[in-house]
């Protein structure tokens, strides 16, 4: 007796345990996103979560043993100027790619994505992006720092 039937269905509940790949962009988190700029260069945080009391979304230091959600790699300081979100983005992610290539050249279990001032914090004279890194079909284990 063949059961050829109850195979899309077996088929059809793997999928529902397959861990969906997150893709983070220079969205993502800001540099007004609070706890933000307490992170430093090797550093593990989490993903910004909505924190009741601070009223607002927030990112906080983790240990990066404890299964973090992101660690910094690097800082590259944008040359002076006016703000263009456009040019900063390109400058962001170029500069934070040459980084990621250089520390983990071919692994395909990792990506990266700048964090970068924003027209406010840019008047305020933040020059810095910070470059972390995340592992999209979960948290990372350990420092992904080679």
């Amino acid at each position: 007796m063949r059961h050829w039937g109850l195979l899309p269905a077996v088929a059809a509940l793997g999928t529902l345990f397959v861990m969906p790949s997150v893709v983070k962009t220079d969205a993502f988190i800001t540099a007004e996103t609070t706890g933000i700029l307490l992170i430093e260069g090797g550093e593990c945080f989490s993903d910004p979560a909505y924190s009741p009391g601070a009223g607002e979304r927030t990112v906080l230091y983790t240990p990066c043993d404890g299964g973090a959600d992101n660690q910094s790699y690097g800082f590259t300081h944008v040359p002076d100027g006016p703000y263009d979100r456009v040019a900063l983005s390109a400058f962001a992610w170029r500069s934070c790619g040459e980084r990621y290539a250089g520390l983990w050249g071919g692994r395909d279990d990792l990506r990266y994505y700048p964090i970068m001032p924003t027209a406010e914090t840019w008047a305020d004279g933040d020059r810095d992006v910070m470059c972390a890194v995340y592992r999209p079909t979960g948290r990372l284990t350990g420092s992904a720092l080679p």
